[in-house]
């Protein structure tokens, strides 16, 4: 509680002292000892011409706790073939998914996976072949071009297994450690330089993709339904070869 300056003999109104008019009320809540407020005014001399300003304990009450609003429980309904993560990943760029695909020699995709975006390249290739021989029904060979994610010797295992020719260049501490280990390390493996530069046929595909900006930049919740949307796509350009 605060007193104000008086320049006549204070009156008493209430809890505190002012100059003839009520003071405001305020907000707090105010408790104080009758004793102590009696004490204090007749201490002071009638004659004074001015008071102390002086600061009293004063209690605030709690205000009371907002109510809790009501929320609708989630309609949320898990699909039978969606994902658990619907193929959204934390990576560099945030929250991501990520587009495997194949595409041939007129840069028209042939086959398609989603994944989370912090996955890696190199697991999704099988499935990605699995499902190109499937959907094309034939054994006709063909020759895979891959950068130096996919030059893991488990995955030039697999290539070799399925009898599926490849030019994937080796990466740099691969050639180290095969040189390091001498006659044991082995033959590099086989590498056709002028047949690799064919590879921007899969980036040329992509940058095709990116024309959609709901490919682009993914707006959908489900994986589903972003599939969809990407398989719509690829079936337009598949219909388009440049």
């Amino acid at each position: 509680m605060i007193f104000r300056r008086s320049s006549v003999p204070g009156r008493r109104f209430g809890n505190g002292i002012s100059d003839g008019q009520p003071m405001e009320r305020i907000s707090a809540y105010s408790r104080q000892p009758r004793a102590l407020i009696r004490g204090l005014t007749q201490s002071w001399p009638s004659c004074s011409r001015w008071i102390q300003p002086a600061f009293a304990r004063t209690s605030m009450r709690l205000a009371p706790c907002a109510a809790r609003t009501q929320r609708a429980r989630s309609n949320y309904t898990k699909l039978e073939n969606e994902p658990t993560d619907h193929a959204i990943g934390r990576s560099r760029g945030g929250l991501t998914t990520k587009v495997h695909a194949l595409t041939d020699a007129l840069v028209r995709p042939v086959s398609l996976l989603l994944t989370s975006g912090q996955a890696g390249d190199n697991p999704a290739l099988e499935p990605l072949l699995d499902a190109y021989r499937i959907q094309e029904n034939t054994k006709r060979g063909f020759t895979l071009l891959a950068d130096k994610a996919y030059s893991h010797p488990s995955t030039r295992a697999r290539l070799r297994k399925r009898r599926i020719k490849n030019a994937i260049p080796e990466r740099i501490d691969q050639k180290q450690h095969r040189k390091d280990k001498g006659q044991q390390g082995g033959r590099p493996p086989r590498f056709d330089r002028d047949l690799y530069k064919k590879r921007n046929t899969v980036e040329r595909g992509f940058s095709r993709f990116k024309q959609w900006r709901g490919i682009a930049t993914r707006y959908d919740k489900y994986a589903l339904t972003y599939q969809g949307g990407v398989l719509l796509a690829a079936i337009i350009l598949h219909h388009k070869p440049i």
